[in-house]
């Protein structure tokens, strides 16, 4: 965790005054909490963190009957590691309808908390009591961010659960025999959240991974797929990123092209293809007086539509699609890389060269590259969502 600095001037990232965060804040925590029957929860809270303090979790298996004795993660391969991600694993499990309500409780809970830890250290500056303040709210900063990945990853485990679809656990629980076979692969759901255009980005990706591994894969048939753990691991954070840029980029092209038509104005030059700009040559002619009509053999044979999100995507220059691409919490980034090592098992840390194979079918990966996409696209929905609550850190 970065080092703690004393709160900044400005409401930006990071710790920021009491004042500032309150007034941004005070509207908003008024309006969301007008549920009184959330209110019966918070007697439950107290058993239910001693419950499961002291509870192994477990994964299930997709399709395996879940018992009702047991308290198990819902369909995840990563298991929470402080209360309040047990706690609304539990309320998953047993209360979905009143999920969202807890979770937004505990959000604001953190957001308090840090907010005391912080409000003691501003007021003990100058004092003997600083240096002591100051790591206490160094701690609290630290669980906090635990609690709240493992409250971000319940929430992407619930938007799972609502479509339908559940997650694939640890990858050793279904392989047998170094066969990885996952039915059914509940493509037409995966697909579903996703719209027209963002779909045809992601089935060119899959196409892509599909051919990649087969290509530089042991040759078995035309069938079958061979490819190493840790690869599969590199392939299956990098699809997440894919799904969390596609989300990032949809919601910027449908912003400026609200705001293009709202104005009644020509696309942004940033929607314009790079075909249409000039080659240095016939740039050099117009600076010394030459004509400055293209001629019709110079014209590009195609134009992408600037206002399709393919067209849009290629328009990027390299600042603004680093701007996309980029993760904006060190919690979404923690997430990637706890979720992927779950799901691919102990197998990640070995070295390289005892890296096992795993056989399995295109529709197999192709399943697991959906999943993968959806989770990062749920990633940005749930981050931001956080965001508006416990004012996350930049990365």
């Amino acid at each position: 965790m970065a080092a703690l600095h004393a709160r900044p001037a400005a409401g930006g990232g990071g710790l920021q005054p009491v004042a500032a965060r309150r007034a941004s804040s005070s509207s908003s925590s008024s309006a969301s909490f007008r549920y009184s029957c959330c209110w019966q929860l918070q007697g439950n809270i107290v058993n239910w963190k001693s419950k499961c303090a002291n509870k192994k979790l477990q994964s299930t298996v997709p399709g395996a009957k879940l018992d009702d004795s047991e308290f198990e993660s819902v369909d995840a391969p990563l298991e929470p590691q402080t209360w309040e991600g047990s706690f609304l694993c539990g309320l998953l499990k047993n209360l979905p309808h009143i999920f969202l309500v807890a979770a937004a409780k505990q959000l604001h809970e953190l957001s308090n908390q840090r907010e005391d830890t912080l409000n003691r250290w501003e007021h003990s500056i100058g004092s003997e009591e600083d240096c002591l303040h100051r790591r206490i709210a160094e701690m609290k900063e630290q669980e906090c961010q635990t609690a709240i990945e493992d409250i971000m990853y319940m929430l992407i485990v619930y938007k799972f659960f609502k479509i339908e679809v559940p997650m694939v656990p640890n990858l050793s629980k279904l392989i047998s025999n170094k066969r990885l076979q996952l039915w059914p692969p509940r493509e037409t759901d995966l697909e579903s959240i996703h719209g027209p255009e963002v779909l045809e980005l992601i089935r060119e990706h899959l196409t892509s991974i599909i051919r990649w591994v087969h290509r530089n894969g042991p040759k078995i048939n035309r069938s079958t797929l061979r490819i190493k753990r840790l690869q599969f691991g590199r392939i299956y954070s990098a699809s997440i990123m894919y799904g969390y840029f596609l989300k990032s980029v949809s919601i910027r092209h449908r912003l400026e092209l609200t705001l293009t038509r709202s104005q009644e104005i020509p696309p942004p030059i940033q929607f314009l293809n790079a075909q249409l700009t000039s080659t240095p040559k016939q740039e050099q002619e117009e600076t010394v007086g030459g004509s400055g009509e293209i001629s019709s053999s110079s014209k590009p044979s195609s134009v992408v539509d600037p206002y399709d999100l393919k067209g849009y995507m290629m328009g990027f220059d390299p600042k603004t699609l680093q701007l996309c691409a980029k993760l904006r919490s060190p919690e979404a980034s923690n997430l990637i890389e706890k979720h992927s090592w779950a799901l691919s098992g102990e197998n990640m840390k070995l070295p390289q060269e005892n890296d096992e194979a795993v056989i399995l079918d295109p529709s197999s990966l192709k399943r697991l590259l959906l999943e993968a996409i959806a989770f990062g696209s749920f990633l940005w929905d749930v981050e931001d969502y956080v965001d508006e609550i416990y004012n996350l850190q930049d990365s």
